[in-house]
């Protein structure tokens, strides 16, 4: 069976990331339908596909030949356009993260589809890359002393629109937030924090479910944050640097325990270039590493989602539930030490 998608936003997102895993899935999906609010993306993409197009979200929702709507709208629009399609009968829905940008809306979004027996899923990529996958099986029986997710970027629109998009703050005219004003830095790194961090935060979820202090949270100009979290007996730290010149492109997850280190880095975003690698540093001083495999997690995270609208696996709302306000909580909990002046 194909299943018909209906694109809601038709930015990078889509068209290199979305459209070409699709097309690699020996026809699992289709694309049939975008969606814009007038930016004229939408009709390039469907010219390209040889689908439909619309100015906003109406006309999608009415299409019957949608039966997959995947919400790839700015932040803002998650929970409002997942409620609007499940009100307008649409089944099947693949929102990328995050999932909402408020505690209340995870809930509400989570009740309603649950409420209408809709598939859902949220496009955590990172959580279906084989890589991970990997390190989860090198860590199972080992107690995680230690996290550390690390993100050197290059200058890329893609990622500074997170701090527009993401949540209510704006970047002035200038197109520079004033860091100087503790409050707007906590903001900004808020919303890093639930545009970029979200990323791997349901991995880090995993091992340490709950934040007990925040230890550390500064701003890092131009556009970067240095945090660090306690959780029981696991300490967690968070680091994004985008600097002017552009360092090469880094994204590493480490787990560290008693007797082993496993790194575990992911191709640059935006770029097909198989799973993540994973390498093993041993109590004795040697190290493993491990070969990477041509499917990334784009690819894994669509074949997951068909599997649960072939019904093969149930949906897991309750897990959905947690790995959307796991973010909102560590970035909840960031914001308020920074701006109660506690961390230096």
């Amino acid at each position: 069976m194909t299943w018909n998608i209906g694109f809601l936003g038709a930015g990078p997102g889509v068209a290199a990331l979305h459209i070409p895993t699709i097309a690699r899935l020996g026809g699992l999906f289709r694309p049939v339908h975008f969606a814009d609010v007038g930016s004229g993306r939408a009709l390039a993409l469907a010219e390209s596909q040889d689908a439909k197009w619309s100015v906003g979200e109406r006309d999608l929702f009415a299409d019957p030949e949608v039966n997959v709507v995947a919400v790839c709208s700015p932040p803002a629009e998650h929970a409002r356009q997942i409620l609007a399609a499940v009100a307008a009968g649409k089944r099947a829905i693949f929102c990328e993260k995050p999932l909402a940008t408020s505690a209340e809306e995870v809930f509400e979004v989570v009740a309603a589809c649950r409420s209408a027996g809709a598939v859902m899923m949220v496009g955590t990529n990172h959580a279906h890359d084989p890589g991970w996958k990997r390190a989860q099986r090198l860590l199972d029986g080992h107690s995680v002393e230690a996290i550390t997710v690390t993100l050197a970027l290059p200058p890329n629109d893609r990622y500074h629109l997170v701090v527009s998009e993401a949540g209510p703050f704006q970047m002035p005219a200038r197109g520079r937030p004033d860091i100087g004003n503790p409050t707007v830095a906590a903001s900004v790194v808020k919303q890093l924090i639930t545009g970029l961090a979200v990323h791997d935060l349901p991995a880090v979820r995993r091992f340490a479910p709950r934040i007990d202090s925040v230890e550390y949270a500064r701003f890092i100009p131009p556009i970067g944050y240095a945090v660090g979290y306690r959780a029981g007996s696991v300490t967690v730290q968070l680091a994004l640097t985008m600097l002017p010149a552009g360092p090469d492109a880094l994204w590493r997850v480490t787990f560290s325990t008693s007797h082993l280190q496993v790194d575990l880095d992911y191709t640059p975003p935006f770029v097909h270039a198989g799973s993540g690698a994973v390498a093993v540093m041993h109590a004795d001083g040697s190290r493993t590493e491990y070969p990477t495999t041509p499917d990334d997690g784009y690819e894994e995270e669509w074949r997951y989602f068909a599997s649960l609208l072939k019904g093969a696996a149930p949906v897991d709302y309750d897990d959905i539930l947690e790995d959307a306000l796991y973010p909102l909580h560590v970035a909840e909990q960031i914001h308020a030490a920074m701006t109660a002046g506690v961390l230096r």
